[in-house]
């Protein structure tokens, strides 16, 4: 593998990470894929086989748990958000059957 030119900024793009979100009953991996920063991360998933040989190919370092959350009001809380959070958080509720604006 090629190494990558820096941006000059600190951030070292060759440096990757990897965070699994889940491992899920049908052998699919969710995670989010960060180069070199992993504050700014992408979303993915793969079949368990397929996400073993894009750690390999792209040589990632592993982290551990969630990403400490941003203060509320600060400019980074506007960016603290994953599409898995939105999902959980705002897509995957019922409308509440005894509010009349949710059932209109």
């Amino acid at each position: 593998m090629q190494a990558l030119p820096s941006l000059g900024s600190g951030v070292d793009i060759n440096r990757r990470y990897v965070r699994v979100r889940e491992v899920r009953a049908n052998g699919f991996v969710e995670f989010e894929f960060a180069l070199g920063e992993p504050h700014l991360f992408v979303e993915m998933l793969l079949p368990q086989p397929a996400f073993e040989d894009f750690c390999r190919c792209q040589g990632v370092t592993p982290t551990d748990g969630a990403l400490p959350a941003a203060e509320a009001g600060s400019d980074a809380h506007e960016w603290d958000w994953s599409l898995r959070a939105a999902r959980d958080e705002h897509f995957r509720h019922e409308p509440d059957p005894t509010n009349e604006e949710t059932t209109r």
